[in-house]
């Protein structure tokens, strides 16, 4: 398979339609989804020529961690539902190419698993919900620390679930037997065995993260932020970093496409801490769109898991590799030797 979209195609035909609808769909009318994706389209590149870039380097480092590329792995659950294999493929895959994968709170393989699938190799993030009950939160914070996680992700878009139609339609409220949220077992308050469900509250404010930031020294990126005010407030409030991200448009519909949010929330940072642009991201060209306009790095979700369900740990690896490909390719093009030497002069926007 030789694009994404192909990936996506196969991933369809060996999944379960209930659970690719779970992966694929949004929020409501999924108009965020597809601006996800639409709004790239409507950036056009401006290249450069003769610049002398036939050396070029891809690696960045992020939070002081070398990676091969400026595309890390995006939060996602479930993987099992995509591949018996699930998240130890996912990181064996990562690992492989020397990208970052952020652990979702939600994965169905623990912490512990996932480390141990590729000991040494790429560096691991653990995705968070703050939680109602704080010992529950606590509890989470130790168990990524003792697996080596390197940083936590919060996720903040999250007061209340997202309505996904698509899941109400297919009566989609329950994983498979065998299948659940693995580091959500033994947590305090619960249910000896069980595992618990991720919980939600509106009730969450910066104070809270602030109690955060109290009882771990791990680094703390914030994950869900598309207004340039809470830019400017993570800043103040000491986060290592920044998750451009609208949920993958599964939260709340007719929000703002990730690409079209990042240059107000780039000005309001002045590049005092890195951002992570998450969603849409299909070609090599969308990761130079967003680094012209002032990421340090993109995310992909979506397509990680249409690699894993179409060829397990190979497919991760490849999907990867191709995104890697078409960025070195479109980097070129442009006349950058760099991830750093792409600007915002080489973008330009048409209706």
């Amino acid at each position: 398979m030789r694009t994404l979209a192909e990936f996506e195609a196969a991933a369809r035909e060996r999944l379960d339609p209930v659970h690719f609808d779970f992966f694929a769909g949004g929020a409501r009318d999924e108009l965020t989804l597809r601006a996800n994706e639409t709004a790239f389209r409507r950036l056009s590149l401006l290249p450069k020529v003769l610049r002398g870039n036939s050396k070029r380097e891809l690696g960045i480092e992020l939070l002081g961690t070398p990676t091969s590329m400026p595309i890390v792995l995006s939060p996602t659950a479930f993987h099992r539902l995509a591949h018996p294999e699930g998240e130890r493929a996912t990181a064996r895959a990562a690992a492989r190419v020397g990208a970052i994968m952020i652990v979702s709170m939600g994965a169905t393989t623990t912490v512990e698993d996932i480390a141990a699938a590729a000991p040494g190799g790429s560096t691991r993030w653990f995705q968070l919900y703050l939680q109602p009950d704080p010992r529950v939160t606590e509890a989470l914070v130790r168990r990524a620390e003792r697996a080596g996680m390197a940083a936590l992700v919060v996720t903040v878009d999250s007061p209340v679930f997202g309505g996904r139609e698509r899941d109400d339609r297919n009566g989609f409220h329950d994983l498979p037997s065998g299948v659940v949220a693995e580091n959500l077992r033994e947590l305090p308050g619960g249910e000896p065995g069980r595992a618990a469900d991720i919980a939600m509250s509106a009730e969450f404010t910066w104070e809270h993260l602030a109690w955060l930031r109290g009882i771990t020294s791990l680094p703390l990126l914030l994950k869900g932020v598309l207004h340039p005010e809470d830019a400017r407030l993570a800043v103040g409030a000491g986060v290592a970093g920044l998750v451009v991200s609208n949920h993958g448009g599964r939260q709340l519909d007719t929000a703002a496409a990730t690409i079209d949010a990042l240059p107000e929330i780039a000005e309001a940072v002045g590049g005092a801490i890195p951002l992570i642009l998450d969603g849409g991201i299909r070609r090599g060209t969308d990761v130079v769109k967003a680094l012209a306009l002032g990421a340090t790095a993109v995310g992909v979700g979506r397509p990680v898991l249409w690699g894993l369900a179409a060829a397990g740990e190979d497919g991760v690896t490849r999907v990867l590799e191709l995104l890697r490909e078409e960025f070195d390719l479109a980097m070129a093009l442009c006349g950058a030797a760099s991830p750093s030497e792409l600007t915002p002069d080489l973008v330009r926007t048409y209706s």
